[in-house]
């Protein structure tokens, strides 16, 4: 069947036909299904970017597919210093990638001011919701699609994950290229082809976030064990 037949947006979702996609998109590989992705929604699809390992991955990924791709970060004032020295090493390495910074509606300050100190040691899904959902709500408001790198082995609350999804949060697409990517397969793909990473994964932090919710997990550990400590929370809320 016709590639173009596989389209489908959130305003005309059905499930019938994303079942089919979904088993479309499982015949590829993943450049092809990226390349799939940017064929169906063109310049209404962006990729939102937390510069994890995974992120390598689909930047490189991406960046063979379209060059002057636009990636979306969520700069919540709160990131590690490498996260902030890596952005400016994948901008160096794919100088035509449109990396555009994403900032909350209110800065630190402010949040301090109404909310009180240290928000996300009291309510982190608060903070979160502040820092992150709303921002990335506006920023892909009246898009057709966005990209994330959700893996299944990721954790529980990520192993129904599928290539393409309704977004109901956003009222989007989103789509998952690494739904079937296990953490060797991405470091292979970043060894291979040498690629920049976070060198927190060095030590012990496989999902790195916000400087003040994150720790290295142990080996046993799912990869999202390391966020919010002290909360059953593993969701920033992007994902939920």
């Amino acid at each position: 069947m016709n590639n173009n037949h596989f389209s489908i947006l959130y305003s005309s979702w059905d499930d019938r036909a994303a079942e089919d996609i979904n088993h479309f998109l499982d015949r590829l590989d993943t450049l092809e299904m990226i390349r799939w992705a940017y064929d169906q929604y063109g310049d209404g699809l962006v990729y939102s970017c937390s510069f994890g390992a995974e992120s390598m991955v689909l930047i490189d990924l991406i960046s063979r597919v379209r060059p002057d791709a636009s990636i979306l970060f969520l700069d919540t004032g709160m990131h590690f210093p490498e996260t902030l020295q890596l952005i400016k090493e994948v901008q160096e390495r794919y100088p035509q990638l449109r990396i555009n910074k994403i900032e909350p509606a209110i800065t630190l300050t402010q949040q301090e001011e109404e909310y009180g100190k240290e928000l996300w040691k009291k309510t982190p899904d608060v903070c979160c919701r502040l820092r992150k959902v709303e921002p990335l709500q506006k920023a892909l408001y009246g898009g057709k699609a966005w990209i994330s790198g959700l893996r299944r082995d990721q954790s529980p609350s990520r192993a129904q994950v599928q290539f393409v999804n309704k977004d109901e949060k956003f009222q989007s697409i989103k789509i998952c290229p690494l739904i079937h990517w296990k953490w060797e397969d991405v470091w292979n793909y970043i060894t291979a082809y040498q690629l920049p990473y976070n060198p927190l994964h060095d030590q012990g932090y496989p999902s790195i976030g916000c400087a003040t919710c994150t720790l290295p997990v142990s080996e046993e550990g799912d990869s999202r064990s390391g966020r919010w400590s002290g909360f059953t929370k593993t969701e920033c809320g992007l994902h939920l």
